[in-house]
This record gives structure tokens, C-alpha cells and sequence, in this order.
């Protein structure tokens, strides 16, 4: 607890210098984002055990992320300026690169648990793929359940970051919720995309760890 404590400390304390360097630019911003999305494919692959398989990871969170944030910039829902695609950015990849850290080491665990339900399934002819996916998939939405309620206790129990932000920016009540609405939308669309690729991909055993990958057909 101490250790991850300092971490937080130091890397506040860049983060908050570098990201006062980068908000007037957009291409500076959108630099950030890329390093952003590169920490949280690293932090990711490297809490599952799976820093082999990296690509395929950034695969994942890309194509979650990507989209969500491309509609919700490109619509005007997040005006286009470094103050705004930064903190959007973070707020996405981060809740993104969480979603798929718990889907995987979930889907790792049941595999693991329930070895000899899928070496069955094998000796009654059905693929790996199919067989690895009737055991992880049943336990991938348990990676959802931090948006989820998230989502369902906006303005009753929390009062998320897009909200607060736009308040202190100058903001209407209403272009607060209208914007936090959208993130938690947005969001909440990334973190699905990006559990459902990313749980085919060990199904296809693009991702998993050395110890399966040891024990798995290939």
C-alpha cells in the first residue's frame, strides 16, 4: 500500500507537469492520449501475465476505445481542445484497461478452475475455441460490474469527473449531466467492446499466459 502510494505521488506529480505542457496543443494532446493508451496496454498485459501477447491487448483496447472517442470528439459532445481530450481520454482508456484486466484474469481463473470441464468438451468434439468460450464467456460481464454501477448511481452516490469538470469550467447543471451522461455511455460501450474482443482473443488463444498456453491445443 505504501509503494502503490509513492507511485501515485511521483506519477501525479509528472503527470500534472506534463499535461500542463501538452493542453494547448491538440496534437500534443492526442500525443498524450497514444502514451496513455501505451501505459495502460503495458499495466494490462503485465497484470495478467500476458506481456507476450501485448499487441493482441492494444488490439482489444483499441478497438473499444477508438470509436467511443472518435463519436464523442468528432460529435461535439467533448469540445476539441486539450483540456477536454485529455481527462476524456483517461477517463475511457483508464475504465477500458481496467474491464479488460479483470475479463482476463477472470476467464484465466476459470480456465484454470475448470480444466477438466473443458478437456470434455474437447472429447465430445467440439472445437477449443468453442470449448475455451462455454467456460470464460458466462464470467467476462463481472468485468462490467464497476461501470455498471457506476452508471446506475450517478447523482445518487457519485458525481463523476466529466460532471465536477464541466461545473468548474463554467458550465450549466445541464451541459454537466448532458456531458457525463454521454462519458458513462461512452464508456460503458468501450469497456463491452473491448471485454467481448478481448475474450474471443484468448478463446483463440492469442492471449494467455505461458502456463496455459503450455496446457492448451494448439
Amino acid at each position: 500500500l505504501v509503494t502503490a502510494a509513492l507511485r501515485a505521488t511521483a506519477q501525479l506529480a509528472v503527470a500534472s507537469l506534463a499535461i500542463a505542457a501538452v493542453l494547448g496543443s491538440v496534437w500534443w494532446s492526442l500525443a498524450f492520449a497514444l502514451l496513455m493508451f501505451r501505459v495502460a496496454t503495458g499495466t494490462s498485459a503485465r497484470r495478467t501475465g500476458t506481456m507476450r501477447n501485448a499487441p493482441w491487448v492494444a488490439m482489444a483496447l483499441g478497438i473499444g476505445v477508438t470509436p467511443v472517442l472518435g463519436l464523442l470528439l468528432l460529435s461535439g459532445v467533448i469540445p476539441w481542445h486539450g483540456a477536454n481530450l485529455v481527462p476524456t481520454a483517461g477517463i475511457v482508456i483508464g475504465g477500458t484497461m481496467t474491464a479488460c484486466t479483470l475479463a482476463t484474469r477472470r476467464a484465466f481463473d476459470e480456465l484454470q478452475k475448470q480444466f477438466g470441464a473443458f478437456e470434455a468438451a474437447l472429447a465430445l468434439g467440439l472445437p477449443s475455441r468453442d470449448a475455451v468460450l462455454e467456460i470464460v464467456a458466462p464470467t467476462s460481464s463481472e468485468a462490467l460490474l464497476p461501470v455498471l454501477d457506476q452508471t446506475r448511481t450517478v447523482g445518487l452516490v457519485t458525481l463523476p469527473g466529466a460532471y465536477v469538470g464541466v461545473l468548474l469550467g463554467g458550465g450549466s447543471a445541464l451541459e454537466a449531466g448532458a456531458a457525463q451522461l454521454m462519458v458513462l455511455i461512452g464508456l460503458l460501450a468501450a469497456e463491452t467492446i473491448a471485454v467481448v474482443v478481448l475474450v474471443r482473443l484468448v478463446a483463440l488463444a492469442r492471449v494467455l499466459p505461458p502456463g496455459l498456453r503450455a496446457r492448451l491445443p494448439t
